[in-house]
């Protein structure tokens, strides 16, 4: 899955940029305060893209 479609998904379901990190970027759920962090790769795996929503507490893309 390309990155930028997964943010594109995140933003959709109300996820917001908390900080910019050396290799990732961390992101944050307001409704439940959860975080992840997401790689900066063109390309992320399936896998790694449903883990990410998982922490989030969004629907898997």
């Amino acid at each position: 899955m390309k990155r930028k479609d997964l943010l594109k998904h995140l933003r959709r379901q109300g996820c917001e940029l908390l900080r910019e990190g050396r290799g990732h970027s961390v992101w944050v759920n307001p409704a439940n305060e959860q975080q992840a962090a997401i790689p900066r790769h063109r390309e992320i795996n399936d896998y790694t893209a449903r883990g990410i929503c998982r922490q989030l507490g969004v629907s898997e893309c």
